[in-house]
């Protein structure tokens, strides 16, 4: 059997090869994660011996991930905002950019003392779990057009014991909801346009759910029926807060009506591109 030094070279010479972008950072997460044992113990004793069992977990995983699929498939966990979130392939991986729209929502609700949240596309749960968690008399209810997701969110509100405050419906945006009004509707929608999906990256591209990525059209499409729809499901003074893509300020800037709109106000992300828009009801 091989010891760790040898086996973090190989795993590292096969990820390099594949294409995978920092491979002896990943090689050493495999290993982490084949082995259940910290990064701590592998850097101390490179000579320790993989068991069979070990071997052959961490035979899998390399294969999954020299075919691209990304590492927290694998792992099955996201960190976000602090928590850990289940993440399967029915759901989009939670990222960094994306804990702008539970920063921005938490600031509101702050200002207001508290509310019901809705979350379109609400995936793993991550925005709106991470909201209840931070605030403790919010409630929120998720919407999401895959049941699958739903389940995915549904056990994430278990885990960080907000089940009780996040109420999950299948939804085709807003399809489910009748008369409800809303102190704050945030969303992750797909932005993605269409003719820009090619160009991804492999591990999203290929493993991460189409139908949150695009909206199979100009990436405006259900960022336009969000804005044109939220009115009639927010409170009076409610908001809208919702995740962009990196070139649609602009043109998400005019989707609001003025005469129903105060702003938008759009929020730069790491890189300095507007990457949120946040609204409020006139």
């Amino acid at each position: 059997m091989p010891s760790i030094a040898e086996s973090l070279e190989k795993v590292e010479s096969v990820l390099a090869e594949s294409g995978v972008a920092e491979p002896r950072r990943e090689a050493m997460s495999l290993l982490t994660l084949a082995t259940k044992k910290g990064k701590t113990f592998l850097y101390a004793h490179p000579e320790h011996i993989l068991t069979t069992e070990e071997v052959t977990i961490l035979s899998d995983f390399l294969e999954r991930r020299a075919n691209r699929e990304p590492l927290q498939y694998i792992s099955g966990v996201q960190e976000f905002f602090g928590l850990e979130f289940e993440v399967t392939p029915d759901v989009l991986i939670p990222r960094p950019e994306t804990e702008m729209v539970v920063e921005r929502a938490i600031e509101i609700l702050r200002a207001s003392g508290g509310g019901l949240v809705c979350d379109i596309g609400t995936g793993s749960g991550c925005i709106a779990i991470s909201i209840l968690f931070e605030l403790p008399d919010v409630r929120a209810v998720g919407l999401d057009i895959s049941l699958d997701a739903l389940t995915v969110a549904a056990r994430n509100a278990e885990k960080h014991g907000i089940g009780e405050r996040l109420h999950l419906r299948e939804s085709d945006l807003f399809s489910a909801l009748t008369d409800e009004k809303f102190d704050l509707i945030v969303s992750n929608p797909p932005y993605v346009p269409q003719r820009d999906v090619a160009g991804l990256q492999a591990e999203v591209r290929d493993f991460e759910p189409r139908s949150a990525l695009t909206d199979n059209s100009d990436g405006l499409s259900i960022i336009r029926r969000i804005v044109n729809e939220s009115p009639r499901f927010l409170a009076a003074d409610g908001h809208l807060v919702m995740e962009i893509g990196f070139d649609q300020s602009d043109k998400v800037g005019a989707l609001f009506d003025p005469a129903l709109w105060f702003g938008p106000k759009f929020f730069p992300d790491f890189q300095g591109i507007p990457r949120l828009v946040s609204a409020q009801l006139i």
